[in-house]
């Protein structure tokens, strides 16, 4: 075989010149040769390895083909685009021919197909790539492969094809073998992917292959390459492969070959991506690089939809635990001490994006109790990698409202594992694990300060079980020291004594009392050793704020010293020494002590001597302060600077009466009122000085260097501000700039400004501040507390925000110009900046127009500093300077249009620095040249004037719902509105909806299709669906509010808005109508509504809009009867509301609809009038017409004509209700419930509550004496097509729920057979009470109470609550009233009593509402098979 010769396929020519077959080569070669079984088999063998290798398909063809047939060659077969695949050749021909080549090579057929196929997959693979490493194939090469692959199922359909051989010829050409080609192989059933890694001989190698591809395979995809479609589907099908075989339960499935390799591989391959991106982030990948892209697009992976194939196995869970595992533990570097240092760092927030997006994947597929239960078991086997453990610790409670209670539980079951046995490990778990889930706050988990005083605050903690634990605890937390923050020291320290009664069983006392005892221990302690207790000396290293705070208070105690000292003066003399007593407190003491031997009553009271001159402190920092004063001028005393700063800051604290150990204490939020800041005399003296001295310093440095020059001297005088003093400095800038902005000098607002920017500087390190209103509710940090001081109302207070800012920029321009921006930035708030522009655009005109590059002026400070300041030209020179100009270029210090209107509706216009005509003409030009037009990046509209009316609206709601709406003053009250510095801004939204009115087809509504309605109602739904509900009274009164603000701003655009420009046939009701309805049905019915009415003005705007809208349609009156039937099913309030204000109502829509129609009034209009007609006729004295239909229109128009009728009248005119209609007496019944409810609960309601209710048992009387039932009033529902669904769409929700009150106000007016003539009245009475009492104990009762005049009535019937006649006697009589009153009435529910349903709060029972049977309860058992609730 070594001498073997294969002439050349490609040309056809043997060495003899002319063609021989291989069969003739063969047959010489068997002829030469003696027959050998042996050697024939080996022949074979070598032959097909030979054509294996180098095999010439096209060559092959031609030995097989007949003379007359062409020249055959695969490429062709699967060549799209050539005519002769389709019409010359076939599958079949050429399987054929691969037949007959296989008989005569002795050769397998299916190896021989293999072999050919392969070869022809490397050719497409080899053509020319889009990419340096490509995955996917280009549209040529797709077509190919389609044609290929079509050829490859049919021999496979054949049975010519070897599937293990075609993978071995495969991984032969894998550096060309192309991602997708795999994937269209397996996909289309040629050969699987498991069968393709199975038959690759290095596992670690073809896991690399596929890691390398699958990279590739996701960077195309965030690219957004052209066929991104094919790589997703792609990378699902190969993930949901390797999840299925690489986390199966048991790997036993069964294919072509066995599965050995392929868990091993997929395994291998999702780990390696894993650990990739975990490197990948850890080495800061950076944003939008390929290898973010690629860490990105893997991590989608963990996605539901790329698992959906899998996802009902149990193979993705095992998956997520296992790669949970893997992101715990891989590469653990960092020490549980680096831990304690660092966590800070690693809180949800500051975690990459990436990480925490993966860690919510793998909490959809895991539960709370899994994660926390892997989390531990991690904890306990594995080293771990201490920044994702913690990080993944956030997001557990972050994301996870439950995981609180169970990482609380497992971390009590880690302390008692470490108090137990000492383990150190599980101390060290719990103490990271609490302060890192504290880091996320108090929504997500307790405080670290509140668990650690829940678990070592008392001796039932876990170190009270022995001496033992409680020296464990000790040295963990010293052990601890040189690696955590300060915060977490004092925490450890603040609320323990020095030595604690470990057999005392209850909760430690308080610090004084607590040291008191400490006291005595420790003198005792000294007594026997005569040495101080190494708990002391300890206590006065690590545990200061105690030790000095409250142990050394309570031993150096004022007392008559005994003249042979003892061991308590032995003890201090020996602190003393050790200089453990400051010098200052001991002095103290000894100066207490002589007083107290003068005056031995004091002393036994522990008084101390005050100091002799209050004044001293005081002069001495004002002496402090001149000195450092005198060095600002003085070059030669630079150097001397900082120690005259030390000394003012040891001369203020002496001032302020701070202990020198006070500094320590870190004070996490300031609180401070904004509307009434108060100080003490003794702070406000101290502050006053230091912020005269700095203004002064500033003027008189600034006379010799500009603040570039000027040295440290201002940093380091603002730090003497912080601390403990920075409350009361604070406190006084509010009173200087909120308070007395306008009348401060030049020098002052210069200083102040300085001294501001450098507050922001070291923003940072303060802490923030708590505001009360006008300002956000939020903490505020330092520089964004300015933006609050400074107001924007009047002509002052805008002259004054325009110094402070100009003073305040051009300070940190000039101080910082040498800085990055960034700096710059850290010391304004970007509200000041934005103030500032607004206020340049606001007063001056010629800051509006477009700058050029000429235009960049230099900024020079000390023009600012002189007395006759130019402030215009100063604030214009910097509105032009360059480097202003590339500070505006940054997004968070866009002025915006929303920014805008919320500075223009503070504004009053009586004290605007413009005029009238002025701000009409700014606004014109801010809404319409600048806002409009500008980029919604840059904080404009994009030209989109609807979007322009969006924000306007918005903000104007913002405005009225906040409290800069409101004058704060101490004799002002809250009124709606208001100032009315918001009228301009409405005039101008009025003319952009115009605007927006003309721009739409009138048959179209506004809005981009008649479907969507008017964009004012999608607004009004955003905003309400973000409110509170509820029904507590915060809850209302805000929806309230809100919702009068939409009715004002409604009533101010034209009538349009709410029902369109026209009705059409096709869609009569259009969508505007049907928003409209629902925010009626909705929202004003219940707040915006009384006695079952909208306010007059809503309601004419809406009759005014749809005569308009109508009277453009073919019918007018067609439409106008169409719509108001309409709203007798979809808005029944409309047309109560149109009858209770026709009179004033109908003049208008009469002249409307006859200014363009001569025929009469619209039928439903005329059944308006008709109602309104029947109403006065019934109240007449003449015989009064039969009631109009529908009835209950009538009814509504009979009870708004009885409210305007006296007293003394109505019953008399009652009387002709007999001969009204049954149906109509139900629906007067209920709309006299609605009045009688309004009665109480309008405080200006215009009927007495006593007519109201002689009205309610008018008709009652009437109904019962016509056996009319009326029981189904007081169980209305939605689901009541006659009843429930009108009446409950015309009273408010509160007049519904308050229905038992007047059920039991009737009490006393029901017939005598009442509960034996109707068979329901027992259930609906149970049922009233039972909802009432759940009404009282919600406390939504409290604003119903009786009428006073009944009330007075019934204190007097003693013996029958609800005695108004005899017939409330006959009625208990009735039901059975067999339970003592004391007793029914004192239904307790635990400890607490529920009281009388009489008035909220009153004890006694003044109301016919008391005396309700308890009998039944128990027949409203019998008749609902349903046990009484308890209340």
């Amino acid at each position: 075989m070594a001498g073997l010769r294969v002439p050349n396929s490609a040309s056809g020519q043997g060495l003899g010149g002319h063609r021989r077959s291989w069969a003739e080569l063969l047959a010489g070669r068997l002829k030469r040769q003696k027959y050998n079984p042996e050697r024939a088999q080996k022949l074979k063998d070598s032959a097909v390895r030979l054509l294996r290798s180098h095999q010439d398909l096209t060559a092959l063809l031609l030995e097989v083909e007949g003379p007359p047939c062409k020249k055959l060659s695969l490429s062709k077969l699967i060549d799209c685009d050539s005519s002769e695949a389709c019409a010359n050749h076939s599958s079949s021909f050429i399987g054929s021919a691969l037949q007959d080549q296989a008989s005569r090579l002795g050769v397998p057929v299916g190896v021989l197909s293999a072999g050919m196929v392969a070869s022809s997959v490397g050719q497409v693979c080899t053509a020319a790539a889009e990419t340096s490493h490509p995955v996917l194939l280009t549209v040529e090469q797709r077509k190919k492969l389609s044609s290929l692959l079509e050829f490859a199922q049919y021999l496979l359909a054949h049975s010519m094809f070897s599937r293990l051989s075609f993978c071995q010829e495969l991984w032969k050409i894998q550096n060309s073998l192309l991602l997708e080609v795999v994937w269209h192989l397996h996909v289309q059933g040629i050969v699987s992917l498991e069968e393709l890694l199975e038959s690759h001989p290095d596992m670690r190698a073809v896991g690399a292959w596929l890691f390398r591809n699958l990279c590739c395979l996701c960077e195309q995809i965030e690219a957004s390459c052209q066929h991104a479609d094919v790589a997703r589907a792609m990378l699902s099908d190969f993930v949901q492969m390797f999840v299925l075989r690489g986390f199966q339960k048991n790997s036993d499935l069964r294919r072509t070959v066995e599965p050995e390799k392929m868990p091993q591989v997929a395994v291998d391959v999702l780990q390696r991506m894993l650990i990739f991106a975990l490197d990948a982030l850890a080495a800061g990948v950076q944003e939008e690089s390929s290898t973010h892209k690629t860490v990105r697009c893997w991590f989608g992976v963990f996605s539901g939809h790329m698992l959906g194939g899998v996802i009902s196995t149990a193979s993705p869970k095992r998956f997520f635990s296992h790669t949970l595992t893997q992101i715990l533990t891989h590469s653990p570097l960092l020490k549980a001490s680096d831990a304690v240092q660092m966590q800070r760092e690693w809180s949800f927030a500051r975690t990459h994006p990436l990480l925490t997006a993966l860690y919510r994947r793998l909490f959809v597929m895991l539960s709370p109790e899994e994660l926390v239960g892997h989390l531990q078991e991690v904890l306990e086997t594995q080293e771990v990698h201490w920044q994702r453990v913690l990080s993944f610790v956030s997001a557990l409670v972050v994301c996870f409202p439950e995981a609180q209670q169970l990482l609380e539980d497992w971390v009590a079951r880690l302390m008692a594992q470490a108090f137990e046995s000492c383990q150190l490990d599980s101390m060290v778990t719990a103490f990271l694990v609490v302060r890192q889930a504290a880091l996320e706050g108090p929504s997500a988990f307790q405080s670290y300060a509140d668990w650690f005083k829940a678990s070592f605050g008392s001796t039932r903690g876990y170190h009270g079980c022995s001496k033992k634990a409680l020296v464990f605890l000790f040295t963990f937390l010293s052990d601890l020291v040189p690696f955590e923050s300060p915060r977490y020291l004092q925490v450890s320290i603040e609320s323990m004594g020095l030595y604690e009664d470990l057999s005392s069983a209850g909760d430690i006392t308080e610090p004084h009392s607590q040291a008191l005892q400490d006291v005595e221990k420790a003198v005792m302690v000294f007594e026997h050793t005569g040495k101080i207790p190494v708990t002391v000396m300890e206590a006065s290293i690590f545990r200061r704020p105690y030790y000095v705070s409250h142990f050394l208070p309570a031993l150096l105690t004022p007392r008559v010293l005994p003249k042979v000292p003892d061991s308590r003066v032995a003890f201090i003399e020996s602190l003393k020494r050790a200089d453990k007593i400051p010098p200052s407190l001991y002095s103290t003491y000894c100066q207490a002590c002589s007083a107290a031997e003068e005056k031995p009553e004091d002393a036994a009271l522990g008084v101390r001597a005050e100091p002799s001159s209050a004044e001293e402190p005081l002069e001495q920092l004002t002496a402090a302060l001149g000195e450092l004063r005198a060095s600002m001028t003085d070059p030669s005393q630079s150097d001397v600077i900082s120690a005259q700063v030390a000394v003012i800051s040891e001369r203020l604290r002496a001032a302020l009466g701070h202990n020198e150990d006070d500094s320590s204490a870190e004070i996490s939020k300031i609180q401070l009122s904004i509307n009434a800041p108060r100080l003490e005399p003794r702070e406000y003296t101290a502050v006053d000085l230091l912020l005269t001295s700095f203004c002064q310093n500033l003027m008189a440095a600034s006379s010799v260097a500009p603040p570039e020059r000027q040295g440290p001297w201002a940093t380091l005088f603002m730090r003497t501000m912080c601390g403990r003093v920075l409350p009361a400095v604070l406190t006084r800038l509010c009173q200087l700039l909120h308070h007395q902005g306008p009348s401060l000098s030049a020098p002052h607002v210069l200083g102040l400004a300085a001294l501001a920017v450098h507050l922001g500087e070291s923003r940072s390190a303060l802490p923030e501040v708590d505001v009360g209103p006008p300002a956000p509710d939020a903490g505020l940090p330092v520089p964004a507390l300015f933006d609050s001081l400074l107001t924007c109302r009047t002509r002052d207070s805008l002259l004054f925000c325009l110094k402070f800012c100009t003073a305040a920029i051009s300070y940190s321009l000039c101080k910082f110009s040498s800085q990055s921006r960034d700096i710059l930035r850290s010391c304004l708030s970007p509200g000041l900046i934005k103030k500032f522009q607004f206020l340049v655009f606001r007063l001056f005109s010629e800051a509006r127009q477009p700058l050029s590059q000429e235009d960049a002026a230099s900024l020079s400070w000390r023009p600012l500093y002189l007395p006759s300041a130019d402030w215009q030209r100063a604030a214009l020179s910097l509105w032009t300077h360059r480097t202003f100009r590339e500070l505006l270029k940054e997004e968070d210090v866009h002025l915006t249009y929303q920014d805008w209107l919320h500075l223009e509706l503070e504004i009053k216009p009586e004290a605007d620095a413009l005029s009238n005509t002025e701000r009409q003409d700014f606004h014109q030009w801010a809404i319409y040249e600048h806002f409009l037009p500008k980029s919604s990046a840059s904080g404009g509209c994009d030209g989109d004037l609807e979007a322009a009316c969006t924000i306007l609206v918005n903000a104007l709601m913002d405005f009225h719902q906040s409290s800069r709406s409101y004058d704060h003053s101490e004799n002002s009250d809250l009124v709606f509105g208001g100032r009315t510095g918001n009228e301009d801004i409405i005039s101008r939204l009025q003319e952009m909806v115009a605007d927006l009115e003309l721009q739409q087809d009138p048959s179209v509504p506004l809005g981009h299709t008649p479907s969507q309605g008017h964009f004012l109602f999608g607004i009004f739904g955003r905003r309400l669906q973000a409110l509170t509900s509820g029904w507590n009274v915060a809850a209302s009164l805000q929806r309230q509010r809100e919702l009068l603000m939409y009715k004002r701003i409604l009533l101010r655009l034209p009538s349009s808005v709410l029902c369109g420009s026209s009705f059409q046939a096709e869609q009569p009701i259009t969508a505007r109508c049907k928003q409209f309805f629902h925010l009626v049905n909705s929202e004003m019915r219940n707040f915006c509504s009384h006695g079952g009415a909208l306010t007059q003005d809503i309601t004419a705007h809406f009759f005014r809009g749809l005569l308009n809208a109508c009277l453009r349609s073919r019918d007018p009156s067609l439409m106008v009867d169409f719509i108001l039937a309409k709203c007798q099913t979809k808005c029944p309030l409309i047309l109560t509301s149109a009858l209770l204000w026709w009179p004033s109502l109908e003049p208008v829509l009469l002249c409307q609809w006859r200014r363009h129609c001569q025929s009469p009034l619209p039928r439903e209009l005329q059944k308006l009038q008709e109602g309104r007609q029947f109403a006065s006729d019934f109240l007449s004295p003449d015989a009064a017409s039969p009631a109009p239909n529908p009835a209950w229109l009538s009814a509504a128009a009979l009870h708004f004509a009885i409210q305007q009728v006296r007293e003394e009248n109505v019953r008399k005119q009652l009387t002709k209700l007999d001969c009204e209609r049954e149906e109509l007496l139900v629906f007067l019944f209920f709309f006299s419930l609605m009045g009688l409810l309004s009665s109480h609960l309008t405080s200006n309601s215009a009927t007495d509550p006593s007519k109201a209710l002689d009205v309610c048992a008018a008709v009652l009387e009437c109904l019962e004496k016509r056996k009319i039932s009326w029981l189904a009033l007081f169980q209305l529902t939605e689901s009541d097509l006659r009843l429930g669904r009108l009446l409950l769409r015309v009273a408010p929700d509160q007049h519904t729920r308050l229905l038992p009150f007047t059920f039991y106000s009737l009490l006393s007016y029901f017939h005598d057979d009442a509960a034996i003539r109707e068979e329901a009245f027992l259930h609906v009475a149970v049922d009233m009470y039972l909802r009432l009492v759940q009404l009282f104990v919600a406390g939504d009762t409290s604003t119903v109470s009786p009428p006073a005049s009944r009330s007075l009535e019934l204190q007097g019937q003693a013996g029958q609550p609800c005695g108004i006649d005899n017939k409330s006697s006959s009625f208990s009589a009735a039901v059975n009233t067999s339970v003592p009153e004391k007793e029914l009435l004192t239904h307790s529910r635990g400890n607490v009593k529920t009281p009388t349903l009489g008035h909220v709060g009153d004890v006694t029972n003044h109301s016919c509402l008391g005396h309700v049977p308890a009998r039944l309860a128990m027949r409203r058992h019998c008749f609902c098979q349903s046990p009484f609730p308890v209340v």
